[in-house]
């Protein structure tokens, strides 16, 4: 023991010690993990823009399938029509 320092003194200041360290471990070890958090974040965001992308594009093909699919019933059913109509005449 130095000077005035009782043992209750010195091991007063080994646990403040012993709590400092174990405080600065304990936030590395929280950014540590919100820096993997955060990155999964981060790809799971990127896949679901990718996703995202992927539908509208499939969504685009099947708007253009649609009015191509309407104009062909359009022409069929003026066919019909034509036919229908030639037909009543005899």
């Amino acid at each position: 023991m130095s000077g005035g320092e009782s043992a209750l003194d010195l091991a007063a200041k080994r646990l403040e010690q012993a709590v400092h360290v174990l405080e600065q471990r304990l936030a590395q070890r929280l950014k540590s993990a919100g820096d993997a958090v955060g990155g999964l974040f981060d790809q799971d965001r990127a896949k679901l823009a990718a996703e995202l992308d992927e539908a509208r594009a499939r969504e685009r093909e099947l708007e253009a399938a649609g009015a191509e699919a309407s104009q062909a019933l359009g022409r069929a059913i003026a066919e019909i029509r034509s036919a229908l109509n030639g037909a009543g005449e005899h």
